[in-house]
């Protein structure tokens, strides 16, 4: 006669795999059981007068009414903000190879970044420069660079 194929391993894979399948099984029936007593009340959530979730209803008397005239959903045009001032500011740093540099603001003491295409004239480091500011991917970038002469 011959022997088993089967080893200790594979018999023990094969009881692993369905006792896996009976715990499945088993969750799967305890969830089922403890959706039936759920209803719709139950499942529900609203939102209280500050934003914050509960399962309860809010109170209808501190429901707070919005007029449609009031509300502005949209960014304000170029022409309604105010020009900005140009700022002054000293070179603090500038490769002249790469074509960029940082200025330090002389009010802030922000370091700010410009670029060699925002120059009308070339800079070098320690200049007295004034510059516009723009927010640029990475921060604010200097716009309309000039040496104060």
């Amino acid at each position: 006669m011959a022997r088993s194929q089967d080893t200790f391993s594979k018999r023990e894979r094969e009881k692993q795999r369905v006792k896996k399948q009976q715990d499945k099984r088993d969750k799967m029936k305890e969830r089922k059981a403890n959706e039936k007593g759920k209803n719709l009340e139950d499942m529900m959530a609203y939102l209280d007068e500050n934003g914050n979730l509960t399962d309860t209803p809010p109170d209808p008397k501190k429901k707070k009414i919005f007029r449609v005239e009031d509300m502005h959903i949209s960014v304000p045009k170029g022409n309604e903000r105010e020009p900005e001032a140009p700022r002054r500011g000293t070179v603090a740093f500038f490769n002249t190879q790469k074509g960029f540099g940082f200025i330090n603001d002389a009010d802030s003491r922000e370091r700010i970044f410009v670029h060699a295409n925002e120059l009308s004239e070339p800079i070098q480091e320690n200049d007295k420069v004034t510059f516009l500011v723009q927010s640029g991917p990475k921060g604010p970038v200097a716009t309309n660079v000039t040496i104060v002469k």
